[in-house]
């Protein structure tokens, strides 16, 4: 029993240190970018040794990459919550194209995900964190509709790609100061012009 303990105190111990180094980080990398952060301010911030930062993670980029994936997890929970699978499948979409939009608006999530994400762990190591997160989000949703038949049926990858990336797009201008609403109202537009409309009831025969 008293091991048993001793073991799980260590665990939650190592937890607790990895979650401070992350937190840490993510405030520095948000604050003043990677590029501008070193490792030696973020153990400070954490309070923790440089031991300790290599005990957990490989290097700088390593830790970055973790406060990369879970920045995008937080956003995909966004999206989840907002769209329950008892939605209908056209209201789930437009539901979780507004969580997206909204849970960008964190402050210094657009520069982690959408310009250093890319920029340090390469594109397709962050393909394969969003794919894991918002695109995965993204793409059930757009298959849920399909299967509903309220959307065209289109190869779902691609089509999460592009819709995908239509959106980073926005969050990105949203984020210099663009129209939100703007942004929206055309995002809004891409969904619905891929919605199917229901086939018009045939006209009865004219009578003479």
């Amino acid at each position: 029993m008293q091991h048993d303990f001793a073991r799980r105190s260590n665990r939650d111990r190592t937890e607790a240190t990895r979650a401070h180094l992350i937190a840490a980080a993510r405030k520095l990398f948000t604050e003043k970018s990677y590029s501008e952060t070193g490792t030696p301010e973020i153990v400070a911030a954490a309070g923790v040794t440089r031991g300790a930062l290599y005990h957990h993670f490989a290097d700088k980029q390593a830790l970055f990459a973790a406060v990369v994936e879970q920045e995008a997890a937080a956003v995909a929970e966004e999206i989840e919550r907002a769209s329950p699978p008892s939605l209908f499948a056209h209201d789930a979409l437009i539901a979780g194209s507004d969580a997206y939009l909204a849970a960008m608006r964190a402050p210094g999530r657009t520069r982690l995900l959408l310009l250093d994400g890319p920029a340090v762990l390469g594109r397709a190591a962050m393909d394969a964190i969003d794919n894991r997160h918002g695109n995965r989000s993204l793409r059930e949703g757009l298959v849920a509709a399909m299967r509903a038949q309220t959307m065209t049926r289109l190869p779902a990858d691609a089509l999460t790609a592009l819709l995908g990336s239509a959106f980073d797009r926005a969050a990105l201008a949203i984020e210099a100061g663009a129209s939100a609403q703007d942004y929206r109202a055309v995002l809004m537009a891409l969904i619905d012009g891929l919605s199917r409309a229901p086939h018009p009831a045939p006209r009865p025969a004219r009578t003479r």
